[in-house]
């Protein structure tokens, strides 16, 4: 019943490589999913968010307008800590449950948890095994320029605002190359899927 953290940098191939797994039967358990459902309207984290942050960050239907929060935290590192000191506790507790229903329904099942913020909010949990999607910045500039339509500033900056590629790396059991093409990166998986089966 192996507990794997998959990370990468922003347009790093991650999600690519979480498909590829959940195609050969892993139990994938999304963390910006979590963010979403954690943060839905009526829920106790909207509103301490909320009260934190004043009532300009919801919508008029009551969700969460996350450009209008993005707005007051995106560099203001004492705002962003009083947000994730909401948001990350419950996405904590959520991902928990999900993981031990995963493995209550499935004892041999691989779980994976697709989470961006793996060095900056969960490194030290017991991870079975740690992979990381690795692009060089260059390629990931790229991929949010064409693929995801921002400018080079904005996309420049989105991936300045994440920890270094070398934090990530430095953690990582595996290293999945996803600088090529999503081929070789597929097959990088799939040798990745054999050798978890074989533990």
């Amino acid at each position: 019943m192996p507990l794997i953290a998959l990370t990468g940098g922003i347009a790093s191939g991650k999600s690519t490589i979480a498909r590829r797994l959940a195609e050969h039967g892993a139990v994938v358990v999304d963390a910006d999913q979590i963010v979403r459902d954690v943060q839905a309207p009526g829920s106790p984290v909207l509103a301490r968010i909320a009260e934190e942050f004043g009532g300009d960050v919801l919508t008029s239907t009551g969700e969460l307008d996350r450009a209008a929060l993005g707005a007051l935290v995106f560099g203001d590192a004492e705002r962003l800590a009083a947000l994730n000191a909401i948001v990350h506790p419950a996405v904590r507790a959520e991902s928990q449950r999900r993981f031990d229903d995963a493995f209550a329904r499935d004892p041999q099942a691989v779980v994976v948890y697709d989470v961006p913020l793996l060095v900056e909010a969960r490194v030290d949990d017991p991870w079975d095994l740690v992979v990381v999607a690795h692009a060089p910045a260059s390629d990931r500039l790229r991929r949010l320029v064409s693929l995801r339509g921002m400018d080079a500033a904005a996309a420049q900056a989105r991936i300045d605002a994440q920890v270094s590629d070398d934090r990530r790396l430095a953690i990582a059991d595996v290293v999945i190359d996803t600088g090529g093409s999503i081929e070789h990166t597929r097959e990088q998986t799939d040798a990745l899927w054999e050798r978890v089966r074989a533990r």
